[in-house]
């Protein structure tokens, strides 16, 4: 609850509407009151938070001098919208953002008429932005579209194929290029290398600047010093880089500077066709902690705002990523060929420590998943084991390349497939939930799913022994407590583990994170527990033999039902010409939303109790009426 004593300005704020009443030199210290809210209450829950203390005077400006929602406002990812959330209604809700029935994480068309596009991965905003500017085109209406991305965002290929569209059209779309030399690892590649770099130099300033007020007074010489300079840009200046692409290029400018940008803005508003204004922000901005270190900062959880100090959370092992980290560590010691590579998620997947330890054979390839897959492709093919980390909501950003790059070619790359199944707070658009649906249907692949902490270390393991594709999928977190084994061994490719032999004819068939949670329904149901292991290829073996034994089959996996792990059992019983009660539990059809992650499994009716309730319901309609006996119906 934002107090009126605390932020008197802020609290006056519901909509847009509101803040344009104010008097340009109101904007100052409203921005002021808003950088402290989001402070104080992030602080209290957690949250996307650096990129937003960034574009604190950029979405004032912005809700100031476009008439939103009429005028589109499209935000890039998302990270940075936290003030746009509570300058458009949504201030007393901000603590619940990211918890169950609370704000999403991300604008959401679902949520806000502004929140005009619903966005979670990068680089789509001026796609977006310019199928709506065209819609107003086509209608005959008068309105400004505007796409705010970072220069992170923009080295990405959408990026550029939607620059290169819109050069070519009479859209009427302002491109917003939010320079904070960030994503959230820090930027990779010549395009943001080039933009902090020219900008402060001082030959091009001399240049532009003091030659021309000498040259302009020699008309032919002049002439040459024009062209030259022309040439000068074209090589380095990123303003000459998109007017080629036919934008009318402006900035840099102050992205803390509320009246150069009130001013900026007000004068591009009715300018005609595309435009891009290039203002340079700080992430973290007015926080110091995260103006030091806006990587530690971009998404925290709760923290001390006066002491500037994040709150540990409690957790009884390692999570996953850090096995796969270690593991990678391990196995770069052992093995020369091995590389690791990430789409510009180098904290988040664990690769901090690879990356100090083996920075020649490091690669963040920035956010760019098709690149990274591709880049991949070819290091196989100069025999080199990459091992590409890679979230599994991103890896679909890829699947093209996947598919004709890596598998059609029998590559032996290693997809180490992080945030497998439901994640949390980051919601809908950040589930991994169709990956084994995604990759089992890919010929040459090896898709495995671990049960446990150490099993994900073998199954890695496993990956570098396979003369071919491999993917190793792991869930966001913790694991069940798996002691980690300093050992490694290669596991039998497609050979599944029977946990526990029953006698009541009941079969529980469990993919990767499924099977901890059915060790105790398998006791008390007396049924026969199956670690599935591989989800390609199939233990069709252990699966024929168990079905002919069994009288109810019931297959387990945290992964859309539609085309999963346990489709791929059906398929083996159907072509084995085997008649058999099979039963599916999975992730339902249909996206399921932001909460914690145990919120989330509890949405989706796959945690430990949703699974006892699905699984005694259909035990209970497909019992058989007289005892097993060995396994067998007597």
């Amino acid at each position: 609850m934002s107090r009126p004593d605390l932020y008197p300005l802020l609290t006056r704020i519901e909509a847009p509407s509101d803040l344009r009443k104010l008097p340009a030199n109101k904007l100052a210290p409203l921005a002021g009151e808003l950088r402290e809210f989001l402070i104080q209450t992030v602080s209290q829950m957690g949250g996307h938070f650096a990129a937003g203390l960034g574009t604190v005077e950029l979405t004032v400006a912005l809700h100031y001098v476009f008439e939103t929602p009429h005028d589109r406002l499209v935000w890039d990812v998302g990270h940075q919208a936290y003030p746009h959330k509570v300058l458009t209604g949504r201030r007393q809700r901000l603590q619940t953002i990211k918890h169950k029935g609370g704000l999403a994480p991300f604008p959401s068309r679902f949520e806000s008429e502004y929140d005009t596009f619903g966005v979670g991965h990068s680089s789509t905003s001026i796609s977006a932005a310019i199928g709506m500017a065209l819609a107003a085109k086509s209608r005959g209406e008068k309105r400004r579209v505007v796409a705010v991305i970072g220069d992170g965002a923009i080295t990405a290929g959408q990026a550029f194929e939607a620059l290169n569209h819109a050069g070519a059209l009479d859209a009427n779309v302002l491109v917003i290029l939010n320079d904070n030399d960030m994503s959230i690892s820090e930027n990779v590649g010549a395009l943001s290398n080039y933009f902090a770099r020219v900008l402060s130099g001082k030959t091009y300033a001399a240049l532009r600047e003091g030659g021309k007020k000498i040259l302009r007074r020699m008309p032919t010489v002049w002439e040459l010093a024009r062209r030259s300079e022309e040439h000068f840009k074209g090589m380095v200046l990123p303003g000459t880089l998109f007017e080629e692409m036919g934008f009318n290029y402006f900035g840099p400018i102050d992205g803390h500077d509320l009246d150069m940008l009130v001013k900026t803005l007000t004068n591009l508003r009715d300018l005609e066709g595309p435009q891009i204004l290039h203002v340079v922000t700080r992430k973290g901005k007015g926080y110091a902690p995260a103006e030091a270190d806006p990587i530690k900062w971009h998404g925290p959880g709760p923290f001390d705002p006066e002491a500037g100090t994040i709150f540990k959370e409690k957790t009884t092992g390692p999570v996953y990523s850090q096995v796969f980290g270690q593991w990678l560590c391990d196995m770069a010691e052992r093995d020369p060929r091995i590389v690791g590579i990430t789409p510009a998620m180098r904290e988040g997947s664990g690769l901090v420590e690879y990356s100090k330890r083996f920075p020649d054979r490091y690669f963040d390839v920035a956010i760019a998943e098709q690149h990274a897959v591709t880049l991949a492709a070819g290091m196989a093919c100069e025999g080199l084991r990459p091992v590409v980390a890679i979230y599994s909501t991103f890896l679909q950003r890829a699947y093209d390349q996947l598919i004709h790059d890596v598998a059609l070619q029998e590559l032996p790359v290693i997809f180490a497939i992080d945030r497998g199944g439901l994640v949390g707070g980051d919601g809908a658009t950040h589930q991994g939930a169709f990956d084994l649906s995604f990759l089992r249907c890919i010929p040459n692949m090896v898709v495995m799913a671990p049960a446990d902490e150490n099993e994900c270390r073998q199954m890695l393991y496993t990956a570098v022994t396979v003369d071919g594709p491999t993917a190793v999928r792991y869930p966001r977190g913790p694991g069940p407590g798996a002691p980690l084994a300093a050992e490694m061994t290669a596991l039998p490719v497609g050979r599944a583990e029977v946990r526990r032999e029953g006698r009541s004819g009941l079969l529980l068939l469990a993919f990767g994170t499924m099977v901890a949670p059915c060790v105790a329904l398998a006791e008390r149901l007396d049924a026969t527990l199956v670690n599935m292991r591989f989800v390609k290829p199939l233990d069709e073996g252990t699966v024929c033999r168990l079905a002919a034994t069994h009288s109810c089959i019931v297959t387990l996996e945290e992964n859309v039902v539609a085309g999963g792990a346990g489709s791929a059992v059906s398929e083996c019983l159907a072509a084995h010409g085997l008649e058999a009660q099979v039963h599916h539990v999975g992730i339902p059809d249909r996206f399921i939303e932001h909460g914690s992650r145990e919120d989330c499994l509890v949405m989706a009716g796959i945690d430990a109790a949703g699974l006892d309730k699905q699984v005694q319901r259909i035990w209970a309609d497909h019992r058989p009426s007289r005892p097993l006996v060995a396994g067998r119906a007597s």
